[in-house]
Formats: structure tokens, sequence, C-alpha cells
């Protein structure tokens, strides 16, 4: 009788589970890998936006060439003209289309696979898409559009092909660099603007190559500024910019434009319950961009700064268990790596539990530890979330240089700590 009840039990969650799934309130969590068969369950409803492809091409892959020289940045792009009586709309999107689509390309991802005649033959694994950084044939795109690649093959809009080199790629900012050889083809960089200018309700348009579809231009608005996203490797990409422009499987690596037609992101991810646009797509931010991708052009990697911490952003409810004033703000420090700057710095982890309620897991409920420091400021700039600490980083530090924090430690008042920034381990380390 028992086993019966269980069973009844667990079909009505699985059933209750799936009329959700039908009303929209349960999501389901896809990737897309670059195996086309199986998809994998993510831990997140997210997509990596890539499209599957079927066709075989025969390539032959050159020799790598590292160029560490850098063209300049394209310069600003002019003032677009709106003609008296013209639709303002129509005109802003069709010129931002006319200048940028020629330096946005189609990414196969390649194979290699063995011939019965023993010739060279590379099977494409799936496509994305990327765009001109330089004169000197960088192109840029994600981690996870190359991830694997044996060749890479680069469509141009006016469909000339021609194959490219990986230089580098960054699995944490899910950011690569590819390279075609400039002496085969015409490349116009595209301009690049600025994080600061971006704000929420301004047009963003986004041009790739969705489902294979070469070239496509989609519109909408800046959603949200600030997300922070999950990249591959386990760490969050901070400062994601949020859109409701169409963004499907074949975006990744595009760029996500403004409307003077300038890259303030790079497409890499959507939330979906379907393997296609649903309204949520989020963009790599330019300011990251501009850090990873001249480290990845010179040197073939990037490396982040590292404080060896996890932790949440302070909630005021928590202060009669933690002993912190209530109207404080802050990042409160969980957990403090052995091996981290910080705790060799003297930061300090939680270590007794409370009895708040944080999360419930297979094992059971997960509590709020006391204990841990409250980080207030970094550099002397105030700190109101956890997030705030890996802006800064991300932002303006590299490994070996240094940052004070101010720490609030419980019946022990405020102090300074002087962490030097360590190099960010590899996921998992």
């Amino acid at each position: 009788m028992k086993r019966s009840s269980a069973v009844a039990l667990v079909a009505g969650i699985l059933l209750l589970g799936l009329l959700l799934m039908g009303c929209g309130l349960v999501t389901a969590s896809v990737r897309l890998l670059s195996d086309p068969t199986p998809t994998r369950v993510a831990a997140a409803p997210q997509l990596s936006l890539r499209t599957p492809t079927p066709a075989a091409l025969p390539e032959v892959r050159p020799e790598a060439t590292v160029v560490a020289q850098v063209q300049p940045a394209a310069p600003a792009p002019a003032p677009i003209t709106i003609a008296p009586g013209a639709d303002t709309e129509t005109e802003i999107y069709t010129e931002v289309y006319r200048r940028v689509s020629p330096s946005v390309v189609r990414i196969d991802n390649l194979t290699a696979v063995s011939s019965p005649r023993g010739s060279d033959t590379a099977l494409p694994e799936s496509q994305g898409s990327g765009w001109v950084w330089d004169a000197n044939g960088h192109i840029v795109t994600n981690h996870h559009v190359v991830e694997g690649a044996d060749r890479l093959m680069v469509t141009l809009a006016d469909g000339v092909e021609v194959p490219a080199d990986l230089i580098g790629s960054d699995i944490d900012s899910d950011l690569a660099v590819i390279r075609v050889d400039p002496g085969l083809v015409q490349l116009v960089p595209v301009a690049r603007g600025s994080l600061d200018e971006v704000q929420v309700g301004q047009r963003a348009i986004a041009i790739g190559n969705p489902f294979g579809f070469d070239n496509s231009m989609t519109t909408g608005i800046v959603s949200a500024l600030g997300r922070s996203i999950e990249a591959q490797s386990g760490y969050s990409i901070p400062l994601a910019i949020q859109t409701d422009a169409a963004i499907n499987p074949g975006n990744s690596g595009g760029p996500l434009l403004n409307e003077r037609g300038q890259v303030i992101g790079v497409n890499f991810l959507i939330r979906s319950a379907v393997a296609s646009s649903s309204g949520v797509g989020f963009a790599i931010p330019i300011n990251i961009v501009e850090r990873v991708v001249p480290s990845i052009i010179e040197t073939g990697a990037y490396e982040h700064s590292w404080l060896g911490v996890s932790g949440r952003t302070y909630s005021p409810a928590w202060a009669e268990a933690l002993g912190f004033p209530v109207e404080v703000r802050g990042a409160y420090i969980m957990s403090v790596r052995q091996d981290g700057p910080a705790r060799r710095a003297g930061l300090r982890g939680a270590t007794t539990d409370t009895n708040i309620p944080l999360a419930a897991d297979m094992s059971g409920i997960v509590y709020l530890q006391r204990g841990g420091d409250l980080v207030t400021a970094i550099d002397g700039q105030p700190v109101r979330t956890f997030d705030d600490i890996l802006i800064y980083l991300e932002s303006y530090k590299s490994p070996g240089d240094e940052v004070v924090l101010t720490v609030l430690r419980a019946n022990q008042g405020e102090r300074d700590l002087t962490v030097p920034l360590g190099r960010r381990p590899a996921s998992g380390q």
C-alpha cells in the first residue's frame, strides 16, 4: 500500500510539472551543443546560440599565425541622416544594416574525418556568427562557437568562403578570436560603442546567421542591464545586456548594435523553453570584450583576476543573526578558498549555522551561516551587492594587482585588508 501511494505521488508530481511547463510557469532547460544529435539538460534554461549543420565540406587548414600588431578601432560612424518625411525607424535600420552587415560573417565549426580515399574531409558540427575586429583579419566570436573545431571556415557577406585560424579563446567570458588572411578578402572593422552610453529602452539591433540564414537582422530594445550570467565554465559574466531583439541558434558571436551601428555587445545566450527566441537574449558587454580580445590577439589567452571567495548580497533581514547593523549594505562572504588570495590576506568566511534557511537541496535545508566578513567597499568604491565585486575586478583589475577591501566584522568593527589578486583557476580546480 505504501509503495502504491508513493508511485501515485510521483506520478502526480510529474503530471503537475508537465502542466506547469505548458502554462509557462516552469521552463525547460536546454543547451545546444556542438554535437547536433543529443541535447543536454543544463542547470538553467539557457541556449548557446549555434546552429547544427548537416552538410560536409572538404577543407585544408593553413598554419595558424598569431599577429601581435592590432589595428586601431574603427572610427566612430557618421550620424545617420533622416530624409524629410521619411520613417525614422526604417531609415535607421536600413542604414545600420548597410554599414554593418558586410562585416558580419558566418563561422562553420568543422570536424576532420578520415576519407576512404585518404583525402582530408571536414564535416560541419555547427554554425555561429562573428564580426570583423580589425583590418589584420581578426574576427570576434564566442568560445562555444569554435570549441573543439578541427577546422574553421568563414563565409563573408558576399558569399566568399575562406579558411580561418583560431588565435585563442577564453571560456570564462565566452569570447574567441579567429583570423582570416587579410590578403584574400577586404575587411571593414565594425565601430565599437561604450557600455556607459547604453540605456534600458534604447534600440538594440542584432545581425547574424540564425538557423543558417546568413546576414539576418532583428531589432528590439535593451531590456535590462547588469545581468550576471553563468558562463559555460561556471564563472559568471557580469554586466550582460538583456535584449528582446530576436536571437536564435546561429546568432552566437554576432554583434548587438546600437542605433549608430556600433557594437555594444556580443550575442551569446537565450533563455527559452524551446530552441528559439523567446524575447530574452543576452550579450557580453563591450567593456568586457575590449579587455579580453586584445589580450587574446597578443597572447592567445586572457587571465582573469581572482579573490577566491563566494557569497551573497547582504540582506538587512540577516542583521540580528549575523551581528551587523540593519542599515549597512555590502557583500556577505560565505566561504573563502584555502588556497586563495583572500584567505592569505585574512578575509573570513562564515562558519556556524543560524536558523535562517536559504535553500534546500537533496541533502536537506541549507542555512545561513554567521562568522563571515561583510565587504562594504573595494578600493574606496561602495559595494552594495556581491556582483559589485565581480564587476570591479572584471572591469579594472588583472592578476597581480592589489585591491583594498573594506570589511565589517561582527563585534569587531571595520577594517581594511589589502589583497594581491591571484589568477583565476579553471572551473573545478
